[in-house]
């Protein structure tokens, strides 16, 4: 049985941490907008919420965040995953959209 994992990350800072680790690396470099309506439409996440109404309390504070992503230069910023997708040598490829792979 072959063993993995996936690592989940918007923190650049971490990620280069262990991407040498890696096999592959996935850029979701979605769009502002499809970010937003998908930051509308997300799920109810119970282990970090106790209902989907205290979640979307955060809802304003969240589509501001996202917003901000091409003009930040912080480890959470579209510069700082697009200097690391770059710099990266292995299998690499990058989802513009939420279409799902076949």
């Amino acid at each position: 049985m072959k063993q993995g994992w996936v690592i989940e990350e918007c923190y650049t800072d971490l990620l280069e941490m262990v991407v040498t680790k890696s096999t592959e690396l996935i850029f979701m470099n979605l769009p502002v907008e499809i970010c937003i309506a998908n930051a509308k439409d997300r799920p109810w996440e119970p282990h970090k919420y106790e209902s989907k109404k205290a979640q979307d309390i955060n809802l304003e504070m969240l589509i501001s965040w996202i917003s901000q992503y091409a003009e930040r230069n912080d480890t959470f910023s579209q510069a700082s995953h697009k200097e690391l997708y770059e710099k990266y040598t292995g299998k690499k490829r990058m989802h513009v959209n939420n279409e799902r792979d076949t």
